[in-house]
């Protein structure tokens, strides 16, 4: 019996060692219930995970589910069409003090030979040109005499008068549309600094906007930093970009690279850019037409469009001139037209080249470039 209790009480003391020595060997923390995981993709969803606390269970606070949302769309570009009646309001601050001044002058009982002469020195220092001011004040004169205008008659007539120098029966329209399986291609030229680069994105936004499919051909080569910007416009509007990864690489061959992938890859329009760098003035512009010869063996040039700043005045003129003589120009843009530039000289830059301005640009956003309106554009100018 003895022997019974002490065999009893021996495997009582092997079996607290035991079960001692299995605490001890745990890992710490074990016996506490680890937090709840986050559900994964093949868990029952938030809600169904529960938690172990003094040994009871309670259930996880329930979340609402995650309902998938929309993907991000990006925002559409506004259509070309009426985009300087919605701009207008930036063009008429930039404006008003010629539109004031003139306006003040017909306004005055009695029009003597004077009174026409400053009309005439408002017209030149505007930018208009002395010879489209004069012929502008003659007619206006005939005008106002034979019919006795006054007031908001005179207003009118000068509103005819200046969407008639402004050429309102001029073709604006831009050739973009694509000839069969060949792309239209637009050769964008201009100095350095006017905005052209920065006018071929744009106008790749605007066309996109207008579903059209764009691609971009980087051939200012002289400048690294015009491939990088451009590039950075066909990320930003979705325009497949061209270029060579060597700085200095011919302008002429990434032009032809250019539009080869156009053809390849279907595109609607081809806009290329180019350099504009005057110091250089013979090279350039033999460059200029070197790259209209190598990109017409494969398609048509359908657009030469010259970028002027609008706020360099009859400066632009000169600059223009010299372009014209290497390509033939068929339209310009007039880039900040909201600044401080003098509307005048949209008449003095379509006389001098025999050309449209077909764009404008009045602001710095992607979308301020709008087709170029005589009748919202002098309208703008008058009402201020």
């Amino acid at each position: 019996m003895e022997l019974v209790i002490i065999i009893i009480v021996a495997l009582v003391v092997v079996a607290a060692i035991v079960a001692g020595g299995l605490f001890f060997l745990r890992p710490r923390g074990a016996g506490r219930a680890a937090p709840p995981a986050p559900p994964t993709a093949g868990d029952a969803g938030p809600g169904t995970a529960t938690a172990e606390r003094t040994g009871t269970a309670t259930e996880a606070p329930s979340l609402p589910p995650l309902a998938p949302g929309p993907a991000p769309v990006a925002e559409a570009p506004p259509p070309l069409a009426g985009r300087m009646v919605r701009l207008r309001g930036r063009l008429a601050r930039s404006q008003s003090g010629f539109g004031a001044v003139l306006l003040g002058l017909l306004s005055r009982d009695g029009l003597d030979d004077q009174s026409w002469e400053e009309i005439e020195d408002t017209l030149i220092a505007a930018d208009i040109g002395v010879a489209p001011s004069r012929q502008l004040v003659d007619e206006l004169r005939t005008q106002v005499k034979v019919e006795g205008a006054r007031g908001d008659a005179v207003k009118a007539l000068l509103r005819a008068d200046l969407i008639q120098a402004v050429g309102a029966d001029q073709d604006r329209s831009l050739r973009i549309a694509p000839h069969g399986d060949r792309p239209a291609v637009v050769l964008i030229v201009g100095v350095n600094g006017t905005g052209k680069t920065s006018a071929c994105g744009k106008l790749a936004r605007a066309l996109i906007g207008e579903g059209q499919s764009v691609l971009l051909g980087a051939a200012d080569t002289f400048r690294a930093a015009a491939a990088d910007q451009l590039e950075t416009w066909g990320e930003r509007v979705g325009a497949q970009v061209v270029r060579s990864d060597r700085e200095g690489a011919d302008p002429a061959s990434v032009a032809f690279e250019a539009v080869r992938e156009g053809i390849n890859e279907r595109t609607d329009t081809v806009i290329v850019d180019t350099a504009g760098r005057l110091h250089t003035k013979t090279g350039l512009m033999d460059e200029l037409g070197k790259i209209k010869r190598v990109i017409e063996r494969q398609a048509t040039v359908d657009e030469v469009l010259l970028v002027l700043d609008a706020t360099t005045g009859q400066n632009g003129l000169r600059q223009a001139h010299v372009f014209a003589e290497a390509v033939d120009i068929t339209g310009i843009i007039l880039t900040k037209l909201d600044g401080t530039a003098r509307g005048g000289i949209v008449v003095a830059v379509q006389r001098e080249l025999g050309v449209p301005v077909k764009l404008v640009g009045l602001g710095e956003g992607p979308d301020d470039l709008a087709p170029f309106d005589p009748a919202t554009f002098v309208d703008a100018i008058l009402d201020g």
